[in-house]
């Protein structure tokens, strides 16, 4: 069998060289793959977003629900990072291939269009659809633009195969994510006189009690699932700013939490549970200073997935060969948004591992690229031959 790995690792090549990092545009690289799936008769269909563009590419019929292959095109910065090489150029060196972006996820995206390629020259029973989003790494924004126009199709896709990085183990699940800004407001004062003020330093490190006991609980009340590497919903502080100084008392304290949450837990809940808890931080004060607030704003969340949809199951592991017990992802994916919008399964799979993306010298094996060819070549073998019998319950 002649190898497909040189055809996909020209494209991951030329993805790399972009440097598509979140917010800074993807058109370079959407105009390049338009400019090489086009020609091989793909659909392309693009949502605008400014300097930034969702990509919708089709071969195969267009009357029959088909099957996606999605990743994000956008990567995350690399300032601060001590590469010991061009992270903007595709490097290879003892079986790794170097470059940022080519773990997450451009090393799947690179398979994918090579995929499409080979696909566009098959009679395909079941159409291919190839999704290409942008701003995934900021909180999955820029697929949100897209999803609506395909929900608004007549016919649903059968499978959405996000290609994050799994080490292309089967992943049928992820947490939901919410995430959140506060601002405390107290009243300033003299360090002198500190009764006078009220401190929103204080008041949200009171908050922050707050959160850690709701950890607690949540830790307390649930039967870990063996799936995730942390089997319980998880709450975090990731940011904090107050002060102006040190002889002020500080009339305002701004922080950053999230909730990282199990299928099985409602955000909403988690989130009520902490806004009533924090009432009662804020109400003793409220006669004496009644500015004292804590405001909790909820700035982006995202759906958890988990899928155990039989047919979706038993096509993922044969295509993927993947027979071990099935994973879930600590980190997020656009799966979630994929599922709960079109209401179809969503699975995971794809080449390199997230212990090699968003730090310096990211790689992704050429074993492991050359695996996801082989993998979606088989993908390829069964949509010629077509997925209706394992769908039956689509209409």
């Amino acid at each position: 069998m002649v190898s497909t790995l040189p055809d996909t690792r020209a494209i991951l090549d030329r993805l790399i060289a972009f440097p598509t990092v979140s917010r800074s545009g993807n058109r370079d690289l959407v105009d390049y793959v338009r400019a090489l799936v086009e020609p091989a008769g793909a659909r392309v269909d693009l949502t605008d977003d400014g300097n930034s563009a969702n990509m919708w590419i089709s071969v195969g019929p267009d009357d029959a629900p088909g099957l996606i292959l999605s990743g994000h095109s956008d990567v995350v910065p690399v300032a601060g990072q001590d590469w010991s090489r061009d992270p903007f150029r595709l490097h290879g060196e003892d079986g790794r291939l170097y470059g940022r972006g080519t773990a997450d996820m451009k090393g799947f995206l690179a398979s994918a269009i090579h995929a499409v390629l080979i696909a566009a020259r098959r009679p395909l029973e079941t159409p291919l659809h190839l999704a290409i989003s942008f701003d995934e790494e900021i909180g999955c924004i820029g697929v949100r633009s897209l999803l609506p126009l395909l929900a608004a199709r007549p016919l649903r896709p059968l499978l959405v195969w996000i290609g994050e990085p799994t080490g292309l183990a089967l992943a049928t699940g992820h947490k939901g994510k919410a995430a959140f800004r506060v601002t405390a407001t107290g009243r300033a004062a003299h360090s002198a006189l500190t009764p006078q003020g009220l401190n929103a330093i204080h008041l949200a490190a009171d908050f922050i009690g707050v959160l850690r006991a709701v950890q607690d609980d949540l830790i307390a009340r649930t039967v870990p699932d063996p799936a995730y590497d942390v089997g319980y919903s998880t709450i975090h502080v990731g940011t904090i700013r107050g002060g102006e100084a040190l002889n002020i008392v500080p009339a305002t304290c701004t922080m950053e939490f999230e909730i990282r949450n199990l299928a099985a837990d409602d955000p909403l809940t988690i989130e009520a549970e902490i806004a009533r808890r924090t009432g009662a931080i804020v109400a003793p004060w409220r006669e004496r200073f009644p500015e004292a607030a804590i405001v909790i704003e909820q700035v982006n969340a995202y759906p958890g997935l988990d899928t155990r949809h039989p047919g979706a199951l038993a096509l993922a592991r044969a295509v993927s060969g993947y027979n071990d017990a099935a994973i879930k992802l600590a980190f997020g994916t656009e799966g979630g948004l994929f599922a709960q919008t079109l209401g179809v399964p969503a699975v995971i799979c794809g080449p390199g591992s997230m212990d090699q993306g968003h730090k310096a010298d990211e790689f992704v094996t050429e074993d492991q690229l050359a695996r996801c060819d082989a993998m979606l070549m088989r993908l390829i073998d069964r949509l010629e031959a077509g997925l209706g019998s394992v769908f039956p319950m689509q209409d």
